[in-house]
């Protein structure tokens, strides 16, 4: 039975929409608390987008394949395995899911007394002085490249015809928990456009000015993974 375009472009917003809630709702809500109990700290936080990815893909991914991220949907199209105007379909789904979810985070810490949003709010990405261990922008697209790259060598491996389909889920959500245990400090962790994209949005200030690098590093480290799985499939 064929599924209609517009099932897997809702099943797409949904998937986003749940990664950046209960991925940036992690870190801005229980993240660090300095009034309560410790917070779930960057362990947990790189669980909880880690989770996330794993329930969506086997709630979605039978309906769409779970992308959830237009660097995921970019490179698959890279890769020949998804045709162009789905992926227009699937990049604008997810950046609606992204936004929606961002600004429910939004309306959720309205209701925290005192609470204001400050710089890189939300849960956003970002580098360099007062974001986190303040790297440089090298650093910061050198980081999103390279996990980016191998999160999608992972995905392409796990989804492929020597992969172990069942298991692909949860592989591929522990890769993504390693990549946050790696890149939180340096980044916040992207490897993913939309998801950097809702929060920036709501953040506005130097969360939006640094947008563009969250967009562009992980589609060069998607597309950079599906030109050489390319090449490993014609071996």
């Amino acid at each position: 039975m064929e599924i209609r375009s517009s099932t897997k472009y809702f099943a797409e917003m949904v998937g986003t929409f749940s990664l950046v809630l209960f991925g940036c709702g992690a870190a801005v809500v229980s993240g660090i608390s300095t009034t309560g109990p410790a917070g779930i700290g960057l362990l947990g936080i790189a669980i909880a987008f880690g989770v996330s990815v794993v329930v969506m893909a086997y709630a979605i991914g039978g309906i769409s394949g779970c992308h959830i991220n237009p660097a995921i949907t970019i490179a698959m199209l890279t890769a020949g395995k998804i045709k162009a105007g789905e992926a227009l379909g699937y990049i604008v789904s997810q950046f609606i899911g992204a936004t929606i979810a961002a600004g429910v985070l939004y309306c959720i810490q309205k209701g925290l007394p005192g609470w204001t949003p400050g710089e890189w709010a939300l849960g956003s990405n970002g580098w360099g002085p007062g974001y986190l261990a303040e790297y440089n922008i090298a650093s910061a697209f050198l980081a999103e490249a390279v996990l980016t790259f191998l999160f999608l060598f992972v995905i392409f491996g796990t989804t492929s015809k020597w992969g172990n389909g069942t298991m692909a889920g949860l592989a591929i959500g522990f890769t993504l928990v390693l990549i946050h245990l790696v890149a939180i400090p340096i980044t916040g962790t992207s490897v993913n456009p939309a998801r950097s994209f809702g929060p920036a949005v709501f953040a506005g200030g130097k969360a939006l000015e640094q947008l563009w690098l969250f967009i562009v590093a992980p589609v060069v480290g998607g597309i950079a993974a599906a030109i050489v799985w390319r090449v490993l499939e014609k071996k």
